[in-house]
């Protein structure tokens, strides 16, 4: 169950930019993680350009935006996570024009910390027969 996050500093930010974002982090969850869409949640949250800083001082006079999508552990290698990032990068760059530090992160979660409906990712991935290959809850 991805949930993506994404903050962009325009609280102005026009309806059709945003659906732009959801739809297109959620085919990016899909193409490039191999994410279910019926399981993704976009969080589009619009913050005042005098709320986020870069570099210690409050952005002015351009957008940017910052990507977290929380994903279980172990269901990515390390080439599918670095294609994930920078072809998000490509979609904020093209959906909201030129910005001067945009990031991607992806949180990896244990799947006996995460989960929805009441279910662990760790249970419906044994449930489906599946479970990932992670390090062991420490």
């Amino acid at each position: 169950m991805p949930y993506i996050r994404v903050t962009v500093p325009d609280p102005d930010l026009p309806a059709d930019v945003q659906s732009a974002l959801a739809e297109g982090l959620t085919r990016l969850v899909v193409s490039a993680l191999r994410k279910s869409s019926a399981r993704t949640i976009v969080h589009i949250d619009l913050v005042p350009a005098g709320s986020y800083f870069i570099g210690g001082r409050p952005l002015a006079g351009h957008r940017d935006a910052h990507v977290e999508v929380s994903i279980t552990m172990g269901t990515n290698s390390a080439a599918e996570k670095a294609a994930f990032i920078a072809r998000a990068g490509e979609l904020l760059s093209d959906t909201l024009g030129p910005l001067p530090r945009s990031g991607v992160a992806l949180h990896e979660l244990h799947p006996e910390s995460y989960g929805y409906n009441g279910v662990t990712q760790f249970d419906y991935y044994r449930r489906a027969g599946d479970v990932p290959a992670v390090p062991a809850a420490g």
